[in-house]
């Protein structure tokens, strides 16, 4: 790990050498306000969210409380407004909790041998479902590749086939030969969902190609499983997934996906085969299923933490950019060597803590940026990003006033990083902001190193794009300036061992001198956004702003 003093000292020569420029002026203080995000300060918000005490600050727990509370404070603190309903600091989330009760559940295959019983967590898991607390369905298998439609690649994997009444069977994630872009929209299970219903199918049973089992194995997913399902609610009380429910809904372990293939048209190393080749052929399969999903539901509510900054300028102040973080991870599950509590240090007490030193910072400017700044600290992100997905939809600003939206969701400093990635700034302009920012901190701007993680549709910043504006979350990239260090490898191991574990804890290494430098660079570009003369556009023929592009 460098020395704080030689950090600092690279980044404030080469603020020196290259003039901070926002928006096209030299801003007095800047280095100041610069150097006022500091190491030591992101240690201690990190410390005290990840700490025992807030019990993984799992979503509408009393951790998440405590968690929220401290939030709203330090905006307090550094001036804010508060930015939530009834002039607080707060968003009220309604939400509606679905803990799955396994022995009350089950999933049977039958063909003309007989019937197959299948075994919870063995060959199958179930989410609980939001919308009933019993859910029923039988009805016959068809298999429809990954179940996506993408018009504009030529590619339908329900082209020639009828799902009407039936169970769809389908592979988790798009195809690897689908362009970055597409394999991210397309491997949305919430847009797959949609997809199937629309084509009039009961229910889903998803599997993973043998490459994706590596990378989320069964075992991993039927843990987070365990933490229950989450929905928001709307005005009337219905679950905001109500509108596409399916009747069962189930995932199979490799195993299990081996007995839908048997005596099929095809065998499951034929269909496998074909979907990494990106092909799928569809066909019916010699089973019908029966999925009986037993739910118990408990109704709740979460809050979103909200602080804004008014802007400088009377003709631009009106415009929002807004940084957001999410609060919550998974709370109290199940024991992992011992530990049960999944404090979520990197994920996401980090990026919080990244939050509040640039509100801070932007506080503590002599003048604040032309347009305002909301800062929010929002709940529900491991549930489905339900905390953002809320606000986009029942915003405490005028959504049409919001012109861009900076994520912050796991800076993961393992080791003293020269690079960082920039999830979604290259769908628009926002592409040469970050590398304006990111420049002035002596930092390069990587490309996705792991595009088959589809990263970018999986955080915070995705409820905004989907609204049609143009977003960006900054992650450390995979080259350390410590050559004895394979950042890329220390990633993808932490990725494998540590994510989504109790041991995402303050005992593992962090890096906070580049997490500080991760920190100014999010500060530098909110703050070129806010002063830019015009709102950031996404880019010509870009695939996300033809999808949800205000018109």
């Amino acid at each position: 790990m460098r020395p704080r003093a030689a950090i600092l000292a690279l980044s404030l020569a080469l603020a020196a050498s290259e003039p901070v420029v926002s928006g096209g002026r030299r801003t007095a203080g800047m280095d100041a306000t610069l150097e006022g995000i500091r190491p030591e300060a992101l240690r201690a918000h990190l410390e005290f969210l990840a700490d025992d005490l807030l019990e993984g600050r799992g979503t509408g727990t009393r951790g998440y409380d405590i968690a929220a509370r401290y939030v709203a404070s330090l905006f307090q603190a550094a001036g804010l407004e508060p930015g939530g309903a009834d002039g607080t600091y707060f968003q009220p989330v309604p939400l509606r909790k679905a803990d799955l009760v396994p022995e009350e559940s089950s999933l049977s295959l039958q063909g003309e041998g007989g019937t197959q019983e299948l075994v919870y967590g063995r060959d199958f898991l179930l989410g609980g479902d939001t919308v009933a607390t019993e859910s029923h369905v039988t009805a016959p298998l068809a298999y429809v590749g990954f179940g996506i439609t993408a018009p504009e690649l030529g590619y339908d994997d329900y082209a020639r086939i009828d799902v009407r009444g039936k169970i769809v069977v389908m592979l988790r994630g798009a195809p690897p030969s689908f362009p970055p872009d597409q394999r991210a929209y397309y491997s949305s299970r919430q847009g797959k969902t949609e997809r199937a219903v629309s084509h009039g199918a009961v229910g889903v049973i998803a599997f993973a190609l043998p490459d994706d089992e590596k990378r989320f194995s069964f075992e991993r997913i039927l843990a987070e499983s365990r933490h229950g399902s989450m929905s928001w609610l709307d005005d009337k009380g219905v679950p905001e997934e109500a509108r596409s429910h399916l009747r069962g809904a189930a995932y199979f372990s490799r195993d299990a996906a081996q007995r839908l293939f048997a005596g099929a048209a095809h065998s499951l190393a034929a269909v496998e085969a074909e979907a990494a080749a990106g092909k799928a052929r569809p066909f019916d399969l010699p089973w019908r299923a029966e999925i009986r999903t037993i739910s118990r539901h408990a109704d709740l509510t979460s809050r979103n933490v909200l602080g804004g900054l008014k802007g400088s300028d009377p003709a631009l102040r009106r415009e929002i950019v807004v940084y957001t973080a999410h609060l919550d991870h998974l709370g109290v599950g199940e024991p992992q060597d011992g530990d049960a509590i999944y404090n979520g240090a990197y994920d996401n007490a980090s990026g919080v803590a990244n939050l509040l030193e640039v509100a801070r910072a932007f506080s503590r400017l002599p003048r604040p940026p032309r347009r305002s700044i909301l800062f929010m600290a929002v709940t529900g992100e491991e549930k489905g990003l339900l905390g953002s997905d809320y606000f986009a939809s029942h915003p405490t600003v005028p959504a049409a006033d919001i012109v861009a939206e900076i994520n912050m969701d796991m800076f993961l400093t393992l080791f003293p990083v020269r690079d960082v990635v920039a999830f979604g700034a290259g769908h628009s302009s926002l592409d040469a902001v970050v590398r304006e920012a990111a420049g002035q901190m002596g930092l390069e701007v990587g490309p996705d190193p792991f595009p088959e993680q589809v990263l970018f549709v999986r955080s915070d910043q995705y409820s905004f794009v989907r609204k049609g504006v143009p977003a960006v979350m900054l992650s450390a990239g995979i080259h350390s300036a410590d050559e004895r260090i394979d950042g890329r490898a220390r990633l993808l191991e932490w990725l494998r061992t540590v994510y989504h574990s109790p041991q995402d804890d303050t005992k593992q290494p962090i890096d906070y001198e580049a997490a500080a430098r991760i920190a100014r660079v999010n500060f530098l570009v909110g703050d070129l956004v806010a002063e830019a003369p015009t709102r950031p556009v996404w880019k010509p023929g870009d695939f996300f702003g033809k999808q949800f592009g205000r018109r």
